[in-house]
């Protein structure tokens, strides 16, 4: 009997078994007679560095190996439990999928490196039992990515195997497509990108199909190493991810679920899940009115709440034009009898490829401009503000608690905080008033809040999330730069004109009936704040910003207080530190410490391996 010939690929974010190039050619070479390997080994890795994995440890006893997985400016976990449910029911479905077409998937955690590295030795020991033939995966842009593409590729290469890096095509405008090789001639500004690639309506391939049949998995499969076990069911592997998370997360005053709210995102990860969830917004008509409704607060339908599901790879965004333009032009039953079908593009669904192109664009920033995602000078590499930083001073400590809690005095500002701890969503018209607030009104180091943003949302995307929070803070490729400033009572005025939203959050505000009060709860009467328990309130009495603004009048900017001059203070830079056992201990300590204080190398942004390469909001939501 012949050796084996396995192929491993290695899945990251690209969890999906439709639309999948990988998938797809493996599917067709293994219906050939000459195909060169017999078996298929798909693995799925939870990275160390960007999840916490210590609730895989086999005994209470096991102490793990790796630092605890915290962002670098905030100390906090870098994957909270709203993402980590969706990411582990989207795995689990994968998984599901594959098992439908002859195959399945193995779980690990650790470094992706490290594991590859680990499986290519299992089976040169036990090589009778099958021989791997070459390693598979997807490229992506962030500087962590292109580490362990780095580290996989040596480890394949060391071994004598063959290692391949497939084009990530999850996005609107393939790779190939692009009008310009070098990331470099990239634009600064979005418009003079959109208009090198218009028009959008046609600019996608098509997708690929579903396979049908995959090869086998091998017989033997190397195990989890030690200390680590994987759990055989979905329920313990979200377990597993949610463990070491405390419920507060480190906050003095976590909010509390109000009565009645309910999450804009109620939705389950996964390839079938994303799929259901076009059908539903063609068949409810959420497509064609999306641009009429896409800067809403409350509610499942005035957004697509995509985004997740493109993050992680579930749907890609050119399955999404396919479902539009099928919808457009009557081709299929779905969506018949809704709003707009077989009548063309209109101004919704022209509007959701229009943000589909948004993600491309974030994503091409990042691969233009690499490291410089993360520091506080940002794109432009702009140090000439004063950001303030809570490691520094203990006023910003506790005006950064204050923000993280929602208890700002600021209305919008404080619902959607508590919105997104609660829910991990919270919607693109809130994301930029939140920003705006936090690096433009308080003036604090913008990462705190990208940061934040990357471990609680359930929808975080790399360079969505951090390009945006970028933009907002006047750092990033934004042409107003520090000209944009969002006015969050105008903006509550615009958006949440009776004050539905902030009351559906903030419940302490429900008994009150004027909206200038429900947006600016300082301008509350005495009397008013004793009938509806709102006397002594810190955040009440004390906003950390009074915001001027007026129906009919001149509202003010609030920039007083906000980002520094250009000249004398500090400049920039800090900020580093961050960790601790406290999620937001921003004072200060050692990213990576555990149990016991020892110190363990570091494998994140800033890990030992890369420091050199470290200097110094969610579209389609």
């Amino acid at each position: 009997m012949s050796t084996p010939r396995i192929l491993i690929y290695l899945l990251r974010r690209d969890l999906r078994l439709t639309d999948n190039p990988v998938f797809h050619e493996l599917s067709k070479s293994f219906q050939q007679s000459q195909n060169p390997y017999t078996h298929l080994l798909p693995l799925y890795i939870f990275p160390a560095q960007q999840l916490e994995v210590s609730g895989f440890l086999a005994s209470d006893s096991d102490r793990s190996p790796f630092p605890e997985a915290r962002s670098t400016v905030g100390g906090f976990w870098r994957c909270g439990p709203h993402r980590a449910r969706f990411l582990a029911e989207s795995v689990w479905d994968l998984k599901k999928s594959l098992e439908d077409v002859g195959n399945g998937l193995e779980i690990r955690v650790g470094l992706v490196g490290q594991v590859v590295k680990e499986v290519l030795e299992a089976y040169r020991v036990n090589s009778r039992e099958g021989e791997v033939v070459g390693i598979w995966m997807t490229e992506e842009e962030g500087v962590e990515e292109k580490r362990e593409e780095r580290d996989v590729r040596r480890a394949v290469e060391r071994e004598g195997k063959k290692f391949r890096l497939w084009t990530d095509e999850k996005y609107y405008i393939d790779d190939r497509d692009i009008p310009f090789d070098n990331a470099g001639d990239l634009p600064d500004i979005f418009t003079s990108y959109r208009k090198m690639v218009e028009p959008l309506r046609k600019a996608p391939r098509e997708p690929l199909p579903k396979p049908t049949k995959l090869p086998p998995l091998p017989t033997f499969i190397p195990p989890q190493s030690a200390p680590f076990r994987i759990p055989p069911a979905l329920s313990e592997l979200t377990a597993c991810l949610t463990k070491p998370l405390s419920p507060d997360f480190g906050l003095m005053n976590p909010p509390n679920w109000p009565s009645n709210a309910t999450s804009a995102h109620p939705f389950d990860g996964g390839e079938i899940t994303g799929h259901a969830r076009i059908a539903d917004l063609l068949t409810s008509s959420s497509m064609s009115t999306y641009k009429d409704t896409r800067n809403g607060l409350l509610g499942t339908d005035f957004s697509t709440k995509l985004s997740a599901w493109l993050a992680l790879g579930c749907v890609t965004a050119r399955q999404v034009h396919k479902y539009l333009l099928d919808f457009e032009d009557a081709k299929t039953e779905l969506g018949k009898g809704a709003q707009g079908y077989g009548k063309g593009e209109n101004t919704g669904t022209a509007a959701v490829r229009f943000e589909l192109l948004w993600r491309d664009y974030m994503r091409l920033c990042t691969r233009k401009f690499g490291s410089r995602l993360f520091p506080v000078d940002g794109f432009r590499q702009d140090t000439s503000y004063s950001w303030k930083h809570p490691q520094k001073d203990p006023e910003t400590k506790e005006k950064v608690a204050r923000f993280l809690e929602g208890r700002t005095g600021t209305g919008l500002i404080d619902a959607s905080m508590r919105e997104l701890f609660l829910t991990g969503y919270t919607s693109n018209r809130a994301r930029q008033n939140v920003a705006s607030f936090l690096a433009k009104h308080l003036g604090i180091d913008w990462r705190i809040g990208a940061e934040w943003y990357e471990s609680l949302l359930i929808d975080y995307d790399l360079s969505s999330n951090w390009g945006n929070w970028q933009y907002v803070a006047g750092v990033g490729n934004d042409p107003r730069g520090e000209a944009r400033v969002f006015n969050p009572i105008k903006q509550a005025f615009d958006y949440d004109p009776h004050g539905e939203y902030v009351k559906n959050w903030v419940e302490e505000l429900r008994g009150l009936e004027s909206v200038e009060c429900i947006f600016q709860a300082w301008k509350v009467p005495e009397q008013k704040r004793r009938e509806v328990g709102l006397d002594g309130v810190e955040w009440v009495e004390s906003p950390l910003k009074r915001i001027e603004f007026r129906v009919g009048g001149q509202g003010g900017r609030g920039r007083s207080g906000g980002k520094g001059g250009k000249a004398g203070g500090s400049r920039g830079g800090g900020g580093g530190g961050g960790g601790g056992r406290s999620s937001v201990s921003v004072a200060g300590g050692s990213v990576g410490a555990r149990k016991g204080n020892e110190k363990v190398k570091s494998h994140g942004r800033m890990g030992a391996v890369d420091k050199a390469q470290w200097s110094g909001v969610v579209i389609v939501s």
